[in-house]
């Protein structure tokens, strides 16, 4: 067997059927093997790393995703992507077409290269942002390849695979092997589980905290299970948002330190004596900027390969046999009465759009299945309060950040599950970033309900900015309803700034999407944002006057 063919035979394996990327000669090969195999298809992005957000979404809805860029510039530019899956734990595999194998062991200054003979630059480089980097050859294939595609299963981060165009179509002179899996350790287990137990026996007021590595390693239904037996409440965060099932009725709501508008929930995490955190990770996003006041010594995390419990460490522990060997035995607890969630309540009116009106709006669309984007703005932290319908895949950076992740994320997703359908919700400032692969959308037949929210400028960043008046964050305004012409394709698009028209505009969408691609440009008031982004705003104030408060102190 070729190289290339056994490199796309293991993606399939992983039920890959798509793979990202842009063409370039390095790739070529890479390339024609995919044509040659029928059964992978080629997406091909607008750039590289549109490409790479791109793979990340179809990733967050398949389990695992692939990216195929050329060498040096096209790796390069599809790096902050990469270095984004890694941050937020999202599995690519990321094949990078180099120059031919005697032009590097003779170090040839190529083009495409820092033009001094070094070919492992970008490698060493990608090292920092993957959990496994391999430059493969006819006699490592066998072992690297599959090697690589496990890292990326079991640690849910992306790897690196660098292939010289001529490697593609040389014959295997490895055999392929299985690598060996990850094994529990049976002691460190008993023990975890005997300490777990002891803490549910002495507590009153357990809450269960799923986050990010649970919902990635897939594990929502089982920490449903686990929380409906135990009768226990489930708080999500940023991260972890859509890994639990918010229609359940010991759901109870969205905690983020003191940005939290959910009062009940903030004091269910905040009060309790022993907080079942799975794969939690306490950032900034996560906590609020920092100001969750939780007990650290009533925490008990279960991380992909250890439990901690308080300050103590159980290493080698895999996370889905800690779940499976939860004590749940004669624990069950009374849940707290039922809570009322931000945007319950639905108040019909004709008034200018605002935070206070659209996010209800947006709510009571929901339906089951739903894949639900949101960018890195004002709409990811308002969106997060927002109560998800079941079997609902939620998608967004809640670490990372970047500014144009949801619109290329959006097509991955549409691409990893056309029978399903996925809403948008983006800024206009971010529409500029990334707008191009808007393009590969309506190519691909492709049918989301996008909403763009127009308020003139990078209003998150304006909230988080303490210097007024700035003018670095405001930009030029586009026809954005208008940007399907652009690409001479034929869309529902319409712009509307009443709560009346765009509940209109909700229900013409809902209609037409399951023909077409749907645009709805929102016109807001500059600065408008739901309450999580001003007690935000209020938050960074305090943080920056209790920084002039102590450089006053040591002057």
């Amino acid at each position: 067997m070729q190289v290339g063919e056994f490199l796309f035979e293991c993606l399939k394996n992983e039920g890959i059927t798509d793979i990202f990327g842009v063409p370039g000669d390095y790739n070529f090969s890479l390339l024609d093997q995919i044509e040659k195999d029928g059964e992978v298809r080629f997406v091909h992005c607008r750039n590289e790393l549109n490409a790479g957000y791109a793979a990340d979404g179809y990733a967050r809805v398949k389990g695992i995703g692939a990216l195929i860029t050329t060498f040096g510039v096209g790796e390069l530019s599809a790096c902050n992507a990469i270095a984004g899956a890694y941050s937020e734990s999202v599995p690519i595999i990321h094949i990078v077409g180099g120059p031919k194998s005697m032009m590097q062991m003779q170090h040839k200054p190529m083009h495409h290269t820092l033009l001094d003979g070094n070919f492992d630059t970008f490698k060493n480089m990608y090292e920092q942002i993957t959990a496994y980097a391999a430059c493969i050859t006819p006699e490592n294939a066998g072992i690297e390849i599959p090697n690589a595609i496990q890292k990326a299963r079991e640690t849910k981060k992306p790897v690196y695979l660098t292939i010289p165009t001529d490697v593609v179509t040389t014959d295997m002179t490895s055999r392929a092997e299985n690598p060996q899996r990850k094994k529990t350790d049976k002691a460190s287990l008993k023990e975890a589980v005997r300490m777990v137990t002891a803490r549910l026996q002495a507590a009153e007021h357990p809450v269960i905290l799923p986050d990010v590595y649970a919902m990635h390693y897939g594990l929502g239904e089982k920490v449903e299970a686990l929380a409906q037996k135990m009768n226990v409440p489930v708080v999500t965060m940023m991260m972890g948002k859509g890994g639990y099932d918010e229609s359940l009725p010991n759901y109870a709501g969205f905690y983020c330190g003191k940005l939290s508008s959910n009062k009940s929930a903030r004091e269910l995490v905040e009060n309790s004596d022993c907080v079942l955190a799975f794969g939690a990770v306490w950032d900034d996003y996560n906590t609020g900027l920092f100001t969750d006041k939780i007990d650290p010594l009533a925490i008990i995390n279960v991380m992909p390969n250890y439990v901690q419990i308080g300050k103590t460490i159980y290493p080698n522990i895999i996370i889905d046999d800690m779940i499976e060997a939860f004590p749940t035995e004669n624990h069950s607890w009374t849940l707290p009465n039922p809570v009322a969630f931000p945007f319950d309540q639905m108040n019909p009116s004709d008034g200018n759009l605002s935070a206070d009106s659209y996010y209800p709006q947006f709510q009571n669309m929901l339906k089951e299945r739903d894949i639900v984007v949101t960018e890195s703005g004002t709409f990811a932290w308002g969106l997060a309060e927002v109560r998800l319908k079941k079997g609902t895949t939620y998608i967004t950076q809640g670490g990372w950040g970047a500014i144009g992740y949801a619109l290329p994320a959006a097509f991955g997703a549409c691409i990893a599950a056309p029978n399903r359908r996925v809403l948008l919700f983006t800024g206009e400032g971010s529409m500029q970033m990334n707008v191009q692969e808007l393009s590969s959308m309506l190519e691909n037949g492709c049918k989301p309900i996008i909403f763009i929210l127009n308020n003139k400028g990078y209003t998150i960043e304006k909230y988080i900015n303490t210097v007024k008046s700035t003018v670095y964050n405001n930009f030029p305004d586009w026809a954005y309803h208008k940007l399907p012409e652009v690409f001479q394709h034929e869309a529902f698009t319409v712009q509307v700034s009443t709560d009346s028209e765009l509940r209109q505009a909700i229900s013409e969408a809902e209609q037409k999407c399951v023909k077409q691609l749907c645009i709805i440009e929102m016109m807001v008031t500059p600065m408008d944002a739901p309450e999580i982004i001003h007690r935000m705003h209020e938050t960074v104030l305090e943080m920056e006057n209790k920084s002039k408060g102590l450089l006053s102190v040591f002057k």
